[in-house]
């Protein structure tokens, strides 16, 4: 096995109130993709606290992230993503969405097209 150096820093904020908290870890300019799920978070209240929390911020949303992710439904959030040109990619929700956000956020750097073909899934 080759040596080698792993950084992975992780900031979690948990509790009442922390949504605000991302007004600090974002910096102000910043372009921000938003992507969430089927839309719970509108009606239990977190969207409107991301947005305020956000709002020196230009947010582009993406919803309808699926429970496993299709692969097709990322392609479409890494192309807003590219088009956007955002600087972040914030999940809103639960593991699906978190994990959809990891590809999006490392697929919207790649230059080239994504070949299926060429992309393992855990299905």
């Amino acid at each position: 096995m080759q040596n080698f150096s792993f950084y992975a820093p992780t900031r979690i904020h948990f509790g009442q109130g922390q949504v605000a908290q991302l007004a600090a870890e974002i910096p102000a300019a910043s372009r921000v993709l938003l992507v969430y799920g089927g839309g719970s978070i509108k009606q239990n209240g977190a969207y409107q606290q991301v947005m305020a929390a956000l709002s020196q911020h230009e947010v582009f949303e993406f919803a309808g992230i699926e429970a496993n992710p299709e692969y097709e439904t990322l392609l479409l959030a890494v192309a807003q993503a590219k088009a956007a040109k955002v600087d972040w990619v914030l999940a809103v929700g639960g593991g699906s969405v978190i994990d959809g956000a990891k590809f999006i956020a490392a697929a919207a750097l790649l230059d080239e097209t994504i070949d299926r073909q060429r992309v393992i899934l855990h299905q």
